[in-house]
């Protein structure tokens, strides 16, 4: 949960960063609160054996609304919501699912993938091979009509 966490803090503390209007001190305060908020919120919503499990709960979603973990962070460092709204996508979807961390930036927009890894061989190993990313899963459930979404890998 720790590398899933630190990969979206980090997303997040990077879009703000390149606004140029935060200062280093209050990035880093940002990033620590937001991961604080993070791990307290996600404890019991993270199951590794069903990595899609929760992965509603753990969304960090902005869509005309403010992610209140996002503005409860941002508003130690003295920003408001319109503030970050000017500073953040207006539409951003991050999900945080064990083993994997992705956004997507508009209704529309592709997938991309921030964090990915493989979960440890066992006894449920089996189960987590048959199964589908939660972001797969979210393509093929739509109830709207079909897109075609395009999935892409970030790395730095």
């Amino acid at each position: 949960m720790k590398t899933e966490i630190s990969s979206a803090v980090g997303f997040v503390t990077r879009l703000l960063k390149t606004t140029g209007v935060i200062g280093e001190d209050q990035l880093k305060q940002f990033s620590e609160s937001l991961e604080e908020s993070l791990r307290d919120h996600y404890k019991h919503h993270w199951f590794p054996q069903m990595p899609c499990k929760g992965s509603a709960y753990r969304c960090i979603r902005i869509n005309h609304k403010m992610d209140p973990l996002i503005g409860k962070a941002a508003g130690l460092i003295g920003l408001n919501h319109r503030q970050l709204f000017q500073l953040l996508p207006s539409e951003l979807t991050l999900w945080v699912d064990p083993f994997e961390v992705s956004y997507r930036i508009g209704e529309d927009g592709s997938i991309c993938v921030l964090y990915e890894s493989s979960p440890p061989m066992s006894k449920s190993a089996k189960a987590l091979d048959n199964r589908t990313s939660c972001k797969e899963e979210l393509r093929i459930g739509r109830s709207s009509p079909s897109k075609n979404y395009n999935m892409m890998t970030v790395s730095s």
